[in-house]
């Protein structure tokens, strides 16, 4: 990898330490580049997965317990003088200790996942002294702010450039997990960081949903071809995924079955009668609950079944190119809709919860006037959005493809690429 061209790493040299991260070699890359460019790099692996992906002369083992962790990692902060924080995720068990205690110590923090946009985009965002790790981003949420700020920013550059592997990532994360179960004796301390289900059940279970999803694809197709020759208009609700953060942590619900039954009830007493409702199952759902089932019994029970439509499978960007309006709980896909120009409900907290984009009536009322976004004002912040949290690549493509790699860290050295003083 070749050293970054950067303005302040060889003035200010840094010190950065990574937590877990994505089941590859994607984290290890980027510490070699910023260490050619001159800071020095460590990384934290709490469990056989983490240790699988990295584990050269930067790494350090924990194997204590969760207990004991805020302790070991502000002493550990404090003594190897760690100037940044790099995390994915700041909601696993272990990352909102290190959110906390790496605020109280001063240091900065940096988290890291796939993209708000898609297909081909990271975020990695930073966070502020005034971060709430149970909560918001630390972008703006003022149209007049967005709007100010945004003036400077060039237009966003949508063509594809990457294309990412859904089968290294499912190998990546096969690996990451199945290391961590069986050689478990060698972080006897470790607890799960997710309310995933234990690997033993979920990735059979997911191997069988995809397969079924897979199976019924062309109904699904063919379902949807069907009820767009009907002309009834129709809304869409895309579910996510049960142990998702996004569920877990930045919604109201303890899973996607009270959000379906809140759902079903408001459509079944205020949406016109002349109206449909589509629910599409995620893609990567393990298929460990029946939505189709409880959705049928809730249905019934409503006198809705002849409206309500559920698609194991489907172009779900199609379905909400041509709807009334999506309701969505948090889900990146209720930024897409808004990219469509469709009005959106939101059910819980996100990044794009923001006057005049998202609809600000109730869901019972949404039903009946749905308002589409703001086109200025949405363009204004994706410019935001863009230019202070995303990064144009993928976690999982090919090796070569260094130019990713440079970026991300680049961002992580030089952050006058922000357009507010976050930290």
């Amino acid at each position: 990898m070749n050293a970054l061209v950067s303005n302040h790493s060889s003035k200010t040299p840094r010190h950065f330490v990574f937590l877990q991260g994505m089941p590859s070699a994607f984290f290890r890359w980027v510490g070699d580049a910023l260490e050619q460019d001159g800071h020095r790099v460590s990384r934290i692996n709490l469990c056989a997965g983490d240790w699988l992906f990295w584990h050269n002369q930067h790494a350090l083992n924990y194997r204590g317990s969760l207990a004991d962790w805020p302790a070991f990692f502000s002493q550990w902060l404090h003594d190897t003088h760690i100037t940044d924080v790099v995390l994915l995720g700041e909601q696993r068990k272990y990352h909102r200790e290190a959110v906390d205690v790496a605020k109280a110590a001063g240091v900065r923090v940096w988290s890291t996942d796939f993209g708000y946009l898609r297909p081909d985009w990271i975020t990695l965002e930073i966070k502020g002294q005034g971060f709430d790790s149970g909560g918001n981003s630390t972008l703006p949420r003022d149209p007049a702010v967005i709007h100010q700020l945004a003036k400077a920013l060039p237009p966003v550059d949508f063509q594809r450039k990457y294309h990412d592997s859904s089968w290294r990532m499912s190998l990546g994360d096969l690996s990451a997990s199945f290391a961590t179960v069986f050689f478990s004796v060698l972080y006897p301390r470790y607890q799960q960081s997710d309310a995933r289900p234990h690997p033993l059940i979920y990735f059979p279970a997911m191997g069988v949903s995809l397969l079924v999803k897979a199976w019924q694809q062309k109904t699904a197709l063919r379902l949807f071809t069907q009820i767009s020759a009907r002309g009834r208009p129709y809304f869409v609700f895309p579910l996510q995924l049960n142990h998702d953060f996004q569920i877990q942590a930045y919604s109201p619900f303890s899973g996607m079955r009270e959000a379906i039954s809140l759902v079903l009830a408001s459509f079944a007493r205020h949406a016109p009668k002349d109206c449909d409702l589509l629910i599409k199952s995620h893609p990567w759902d393990p298929g460990l609950q029946s939505w189709n089932q409880q959705i049928q019994k809730e249905t019934r029970a409503l006198g809705i079944t002849q409206r309500v439509f559920y698609f194991n499978g489907g172009d779900l960007n199609a379905m909400m190119s041509k709807s009334q309006g999506v309701v969505t709980v948090n889900s990146t896909s209720g930024l897409q809709a808004l990219q469509m120009a469709r009005p959106v409900k939101v059910l819980g907290t996100c990044v794009y919860d923001v006057p005049s984009l998202v609809d600000a009536q109730s869901l019972d009322d949404f039903w009946q006037h749905p308002t589409p976004p703001n086109a200025a004002q949405f363009t204004d912040f994706i410019r935001i959005l863009v230019y202070d949290t995303q990064v144009r690549g993928v976690f999982f493509g090919r090796s070569d493809d260094a130019s990713i790699i440079t970026e991300f860290a680049q961002r992580l050295i030089d952050t006058s690429y922000l357009t507010q003083d976050i930290y």
